[in-house]
């Protein structure tokens, strides 16, 4: 791991289509704008949780910042980590 010492933290997240990335399909989860994370920031997570709600779709999560050894930073959200849908009147 990247950044060992890189608190879990919860934040929201949201569903968006980006075909083409040639990273593992083209259903992406980036953090909402707001929270302190750059745009673009990536964030690995649960594949089912990524198709069990339509595109768009908020959730709130557990999440670490990472960066795969010196790669680019990104968040890491384990697939066995809970996580709840966020209504879209939310922030």
């Amino acid at each position: 791991m990247g950044k060992p010492t890189e608190p879990t933290v919860r934040v929201i997240v949201e569903t968006y289509l980006e075909a083409g990335s040639g990273l593992h399909g083209d259903r992406h989860v980036r953090p909402v704008e707001g929270q302190g994370y750059a745009p673009g920031t990536r964030v690995r997570c649960s594949k089912a949780m990524r198709f069990s709600q339509p595109l768009g779709t908020r959730f709130l999560i557990y999440a670490k910042a990472t960066d795969r050894e010196g790669g680019r930073d990104f968040l890491s959200s384990h697939h066995s980590w809970d996580y709840e849908v966020v209504p879209r009147d939310e922030p």
